[in-house]
């Protein structure tokens, strides 16, 4: 594994030309990130990670200070998976002079995460437009449990890119809860009250499978949510997997998830 902490040097020593798979992280590495990368590793020739912490998609400095970070181990992860490169940039690498932080977003995508964090996607548009601008990759491997960051930045790419988006499945523990860096900073006690809103919300979706009519029953599971010590929900809502509007019906709903769970926020989708 070669680690690079400047692109420019990295763009003259790769051949971006090959089959290159990018998995862009914010470190604190945990399964759901190898999953991606070992589906790049499948894919693609070469595997590149990148490890970046931007301060751009964080609307709390407290956010931002209190993120988890553990290079060393990221490192002996990515050297064990055997992958080709690692980017490692600063903030100032990324963000050249009149380079813009912030992509704006059309006013119908403002909802769930958007509305609660202003700032927060447009700051992740902004540094995926970075990365793919000057490394140009042939594919950027993404995870569904950050499943409207997903849906931003595949219309992002679309857009402007060549490079091919993969999107690969929410991994979870066996108690349900979906993988997370944040998860790190929740105590065991926390992680059971997150199992428990996990194996509701799964249970929910399959009642609705067979019946939509029982979306009526969605303020029940807000209250009984709610009603759990030290957990507070942000939204709870059902849209559309294809193009997160209102209008969904058995085959194509998803339910998304944010919540407070002893002041560490949250998401999740089923």
């Amino acid at each position: 594994m070669i680690i690079f902490k400047s692109i420019n040097k990295l763009n003259k020593e790769v051949n971006f030309k090959a089959n290159i798979g990018f998995v862009p992280t914010m470190g604190s590495l945990h399964k759901g990130h190898i999953s991606l990368i070992k589906s790049s590793k499948k894919i693609c020739q070469k595997t590149m990670v990148s490890i970046f912490i931007n301060p751009s998609q964080f609307n709390k400095k407290s956010d931002l200070m209190s993120y988890p970070r553990n290079l060393k181990k990221d490192i002996r992860i990515l050297n064990e998976l055997k992958i080709d490169y690692l980017l490692v940039p600063n903030a100032k690498e990324v963000y050249k002079k009149n380079i813009k932080k912030k992509i704006n977003l059309n006013k119908k995508d403002k909802i769930m995460c958007a509305k609660h964090r202003p700032g927060h996607f447009e700051g992740v548009l902004a540094v995926i437009n970075q990365f793919l601008e000057r490394l140009k990759p042939k594919y950027i491997f993404f995870g569904e449990k950050d499943y409207q960051q997903l849906y931003l930045i595949k219309k992002l790419i679309n857009k402007k890119f060549k490079t091919k988006i993969i999107s690969c499945s929410t991994i979870r523990d066996k108690n349900k809860v979906a993988l997370s860096s944040r998860n790190t900073l929740l105590t065991h006690n926390d992680m059971k009250k997150s199992s428990f809103v996990a194996k509701l919300l799964i249970n929910f979706k399959n009642k609705l499978k067979k019946s939509i009519y029982l979306k009526k029953n969605l303020n029940k599971i807000i209250f009984e949510i709610n009603n759990l010590k030290n957990i507070k929900i942000e939204y709870l809502e059902i849209r559309s997997k294809n193009n997160l509007s209102k209008v969904f019906n058995k085959n194509n709903f998803k339910i998304f998830i944010a919540y407070y769970n002893n002041k560490i926020r949250l998401i999740d989708n089923y």
